[in-house]
């Protein structure tokens, strides 16, 4: 019974990690492509990048204040999601 549920504790573990590394990596390509004025071929990778992003970064935007020009949401967004990561492995590795 315990080997089941330490397999399946694997399983989620494995998936958060993947999933949390692709979304970071779509939120460094949306930093990025939002410093750089991309061809209009791209300008569909750019709107996806936007559309997946976006909703996440909507809500730090609504916390931190506007420095001017700069906009510190993607910084504090990956440092959250990093940390969110690390405390739901830790209570999953808790369940083994």
């Amino acid at each position: 019974m315990f080997t089941l549920l330490g397999s399946a504790v694997d399983s989620v573990q494995r998936f958060i990690q993947v999933f949390f590394s692709v979304y970071q990596f779509v939120l460094l390509a949306y930093i990025l492509t939002s410093w750089l004025r991309l061809p209009v071929s791209l300008a569909r990778l750019q709107r996806f990048l936007y559309d997946v992003s976006d909703p996440y970064l909507r809500v730090f935007r609504r916390i931190l204040p506007r420095l001017g020009p700069l906009d510190l949401s993607p910084l504090v967004g990956l440092i959250a999601l990093g940390v969110i990561e690390v405390i739901v492995l830790k209570i999953l590795d808790q369940l083994r």
